[in-house]
């Protein structure tokens, strides 16, 4: 009898830009494997990139917790089980399900309501106000003690910055959301913890709303209170709404911002084009080249088959799960050449980062213009940037759903 292999996501010390060894050699043995589960469940691994597009793209394939998706931690699944029994129950408010936990066509209708606001067109239109708060932090980054935590004076306050703006939250609360956020997506928060954190974004939202019920604003909230006082969505859902993009709006381009100034202070070369060069088209494919290289959705992207289906050559029975891997799926050789090289000038537009099909994400050109912004900003106003530790001395996040470090110390 075949040993399952267990699921493991642990990176390398030495290679912490790096998918996990383990993820990697289950790649090498196809790109449909199978893992074993904490739970003793054997979902399928999916490592390939076209493989990868054929899962998320599959009409037959689900996202919602009540149809039975893998859970990867006990706390996870403890969080999935309370949406499960609201779904069954008929109760969303109950579980704080989020739209990108629902399957079409309940996703596609709540997605709708806030898709206008991260247009390209209105992403752009956010640009000078962008690099206004990236100059000033770094201006304040620059009057300040050094060395300094990049992380704490500017990777992270600069996402927080646009996504309350754009939202209508006020920054002076950024300490509420962004420690009830790290608590969120810990692996190893229990599931009281990531309950009471979920309450907390959520009741807090739901207190923003009833705010602007009274006083509404020009601002993404205010929107969905239009929505609420419509009837076209319930005050429950808009609460949730606002926790995912508040979320969602800050935590991971904060990271990106961290690994993306890591990477290319690990790559001088790379690091050189981007400040010195004058091709004002390169920054836009760095800022993909980053994406596809560090891949910082690390995990698995959870599914489960509703009816049999046939990827790579396999069949995947009607209520078996599925775990869709980003990281080893942008770094497929057949896809991206020499995919462990890190390349300014390459062409990563193909790569998964934000997902794929129905789901991938939302807010991708909110990101990418907020990642276009930073690096340049940093790296032409700050040109002699410089780790300020040992690569083994960064804490990475290992303990995350999404990759990243919790400090970054510079100097200049």
């Amino acid at each position: 009898m075949t040993t399952v292999p267990e699921y493991d996501i642990a990176r390398e010390a030495t290679c912490p830009l790096d998918p996990a060894p383990a993820m990697r050699a289950r790649q090498e043995e196809g790109p449909l494997t199978r893992v074993r589960l904490w739970d003793g469940s054997t979902p399928w691994l999916v490592t390939g990139h076209a493989e990868h597009r054929a899962v998320l793209g599959h009409p037959k394939v689900s996202v919602q917790p009540a149809n039975g998706i893998p859970r990867l931690s006990p706390s996870e699944a403890a969080a999935m089980e309370s949406m499960a029994a609201a779904e069954r129950a008929e109760k969303k408010s109950a579980g704080g399900t989020s739209f990108i936990m629902m399957d079409d066509p309940e996703h596609a209708r709540l997605r709708r309501m806030v898709t206008s606001a991260f247009t390209v067109k209105r992403v752009e239109a956010m640009r000078p106000a962008t690099q206004k708060i990236a100059d000033d932090l770094i201006d304040a980054m620059l009057a300040g003690p050094k060395p300094g935590d990049l992380v704490e004076a500017f990777a992270l306050p600069l996402p927080s910055l646009v996504i309350s703006n754009l939202l209508g939250v006020p920054y002076d609360d950024h300490e509420l959301f962004q420690a009830n956020s790290r608590t969120i997506i810990n692996r190893n928060s229990t599931p009281e913890q990531r309950g009471q954190a979920q309450q907390r974004l959520t009741g807090y939202l739901d207190g923003l709303i009833e705010e602007k019920l009274a006083k509404p604003g020009d601002d993404l909230l205010s929107g969905l209170v239009e929505r609420v006082e419509a009837g076209e969505v319930s005050r429950q859902e808009a609460a949730r709404m606002g926790v995912l993009m508040l979320f969602a709006g800050h935590e991971t381009t904060a990271n990106m911002i961290t690994l993306g100034t890591l990477a290319l202070l690990q790559h001088p070369d790379q690091l050189a084009l981007l400040r010195d060069g004058d091709d004002p088209k390169l920054i836009t494919t760095a800022v993909e080249e980053l994406l596809r290289y560090l891949t910082i959705t690390h995990g698995g992207l959870r599914r489960v088959a509703l009816e049999d289906i046939e990827i790579a050559g396999q069949v995947i029975k009607a209520g078996e799960g599925i775990v869709v891997v980003n990281e080893t799926a942008n770094r497929d050789p057949s896809v991206f050449p020499d995919p462990d090289r890190l390349d300014l000038r390459r062409n990563a537009r193909l790569h998964v980062t934000f997902g794929y099909g129905v789901h991938q994400c939302l807010g991708q050109p909110l990101a990418r213009m907020e990642l276009q912004v930073a690096y340049l900003a940093l790296l032409r106003r700050v040109p002699t940037l410089a780790l300020a530790a040992d690569v083994e001395q960064i804490p990475f996040k290992h303990d995350g759903f999404v990759y990243g470090a919790y400090e970054l110390p510079v100097t200049w």
